[in-house]
């Protein structure tokens, strides 16, 4: 029983702080008065905070793909020197016929 309410309060408070809650009902986002001037008289502003907004969704994913690369490699040369070292102590621990 404690766990069922404990799960529920973490639900609700991860709901209420991811935005879920405040968020629930609005149906439509306005910007400030002088933003939605500035965009409708200005015909290149709009496609400039379109490839802004690119550029910041596309940033994350290139930093963790590029950690994500780096950390892959370094993984599979150390991987690599480990058993170049086995194989060296395996050929220094046969007997010399």
């Amino acid at each position: 029983m404690k766990t069922a309410i404990r799960m529920t309060l973490i639900a609700a408070i991860f709901a209420a702080t991811a935005g879920v809650i405040p968020h629930a009902w609005q149906s439509e986002v306005t910007a400030c008065p002088s933003c939605k001037n500035a965009n409708e008289t200005d015909s290149r502003r709009p496609t400039a905070y379109m490839y802004s907004i690119l550029f910041m969704l596309g940033m994350p994913a290139t930093v963790f793909s590029c950690f994500g690369v780096a950390f892959y490699r370094m993984s599979r040369r150390e991987m690599l020197a480990q058993q170049e070292m086995l194989a060296a102590e395996e050929r220094d621990a046969e007997p010399n016929a």
